[in-house]
């Protein structure tokens, strides 16, 4: 038995819960697809068709609550103990994928992976695009060397009972750093995260303003988790390396150098040519500029 939950925003849907439902059905599991819309302003029409397939639902919230206080109530709404979360701009790249997770199913927590399409996007997503496929589409032996830093709530089957009693931090209203504080917290109550291979498409491509702008308030949130003591330098390279430049005095001067080059590094990153390197950079930079404002 297997509660699929889909927190969607602003996206057509119906795509993934007609490939879900056909899987499950060749499954021959019991099932149900719960998708909760978080107060979308587009897409309301398209995704209202779900409703007409037997085991699933769609429904929108009349005012927007964030990412974490939406999972933590489509894991209320469920019904069955083996929850299946999956993003809306998601699709199974393999047609086993639901029966991968069924013989998967005795596991606590099981993370299939991320994957993005070769195909170059258009240039003006290059830099969302690469950072997926370098930094989120990890192979299963990459992943496997920190298991709980590498996993995403993108694509995890988990046991109910583990969000009863971890739920995701609904102080969390913004983009950013959720996937990392809840797989911290279970790594802090020993709880495993077992990875698999079976992967789900990452579509929807953001543009790299956007994406930049999206960091922005990332980090925002990772100050605050620094602040509140919820993430250590251990989880996070750009706190650790923070700290570095805090013990050897060399904050002040490298948020200097940064404001100067800021302009400058945003103008690469933008480019259809973005360096990850420099965009390490930037985060260090605008991480630093938070610290000591």
């Amino acid at each position: 038995m297997l509660s699929i939950l889909i927190p969607v925003y602003n996206y057509d849907v119906l795509p993934l819960v007609s490939e879900l439902v056909k899987q499950c059905n060749s499954c021959g599991i019991i099932f149900e697809i719960i998708c909760l819309d978080d107060a979308s302003q587009s897409f309301i029409l398209e995704n209202q068709r779900i409703n007409l397939f037997e085991n699933a639902s769609y429904s929108v919230l009349e005012k927007n609550i964030g990412r974490s206080a939406i999972r933590n109530l489509l894991a209320e709404k469920a019904v069955y103990e083996n929850l299946l979360f999956l993003d809306a701009d998601t699709i199974p790249v393999h047609d086993n994928f639901i029966s991968n997770y069924i013989s998967e199913i005795k596991n606590k927590a099981v993370f299939g992976g991320l994957l993005y399409e070769n195909k170059k996007p258009l240039p003006e997503q290059i830099l969302r695009w690469i950072y997926g496929k370098k930094r989120e589409a990890l192979s299963l032996s990459e992943r496997n060397k920190n298991p709980s830093n590498t996993a995403l709530v993108s694509n995890l089957l988990i046991k109910k009972e583990i969000l009863n009693h971890f739920p995701f931090d609904e102080n969390l209203t913004k983009y950013g750093y959720e996937d990392l504080l809840f797989f911290a917290i279970l790594k802090s109550n020993q709880i495993e995260i077992k990875h698999i291979e079976n992967p789900v498409f990452h579509l929807n491509l953001e543009s790299s303003s956007l994406f930049l702008s999206k960091t922005k308030t990332a980090l925002e949130n990772l100050v605050l988790l620094d602040y509140l003591n919820k993430i250590s330098k251990k989880e996070s390279k750009i706190i650790r390396s923070f700290d570095r430049l805090k013990k050897l005095k060399l904050t002040s001067l490298f948020n200097f150098v940064f404001k100067k080059s800021e302009q400058k590094i945003e103008r690469n990153l933008l480019s259809d040519k973005p360096s990850l390197f420099l965009f390490d950079i930037y985060k260090l930079g605008y991480y630093c500029f938070l610290k000591t404002k």
